[in-house]
């Protein structure tokens, strides 16, 4: 994965899309992560965006230092205009080569540029199917972006000496299912998760 093959755009796109059809009334609902609410979840797209942009341009600092664990995520009012405009910084900065080159941080680790950009893309591609299925939105991810996603899970998979993923126990998926459900298996996630009635 390379700034040349990559485009974060796209998925961005994506995931603001998501969250413009979110409707306030759906704002409490559960969402695939146990501890978050819909809110929540909004919430933690937008730190992550804020994080990943400041790690792509190496601002380091508060953003980039704080661990994700670190407090319940949560929306103020004006996350609606917020998150599409940093979601929109977030694949600017990525598309500098400089982005990707040297080290940097974001949830309080340092990593190689390469390797934040594809924390970054998996956190889109995951936290996007999260927020469609909390929210009964229909959700087709990047191709581009989810199978980078899928790669870079895979790998992180066979590293664990537990066969965990980054997110949690890896959800057995049919080697035949579609790459999303395979993705989102080794994301920890039940691809058939839906939100109850």
């Amino acid at each position: 994965m390379n700034p040349i093959t990559l485009d974060f755009g796209p998925q961005t796109r994506i995931v603001a899309r998501l969250a413009e059809g979110v409707r306030d009334d759906r704002l409490a609902d559960p969402t695939p992560c146990p501890q978050y609410a819909v809110r929540h979840l909004l919430g933690h797209l937008l730190g992550l965006a804020v994080a990943f942009r400041d790690a792509g341009r190496k601002d380091l600092g508060a953003t980039t230092d704080t661990g994700p664990q670190s407090a319940l995520p949560d929306i103020g009012p004006g996350w609606r205009e917020e998150l599409p405009k940093v979601l929109d910084e977030l694949a600017e900065v990525w598309r500098e080569p400089a982005a990707w080159t040297g080290m940097t941080r974001a949830g309080g680790f340092d990593m190689p540029g390469e390797v934040t950009a594809a924390v970054a893309v998996d956190e889109l591609v995951v936290h996007g199917w999260d927020l469609a299925r909390a929210t009964g939105q229909a959700y087709v991810p990047d191709p581009a972006a989810l199978a980078a996603s899928h790669a870079f899970l895979r790998a992180a998979a066979e590293e664990s000496e537990r066969g965990d993923g980054i997110f949690g126990p890896v959800v057995p998926v049919p080697s035949d299912a579609p790459l999303l459900d395979r993705t989102i298996g080794l994301s920890g996630r039940d691809p058939g998760w839906t939100r109850p009635a």
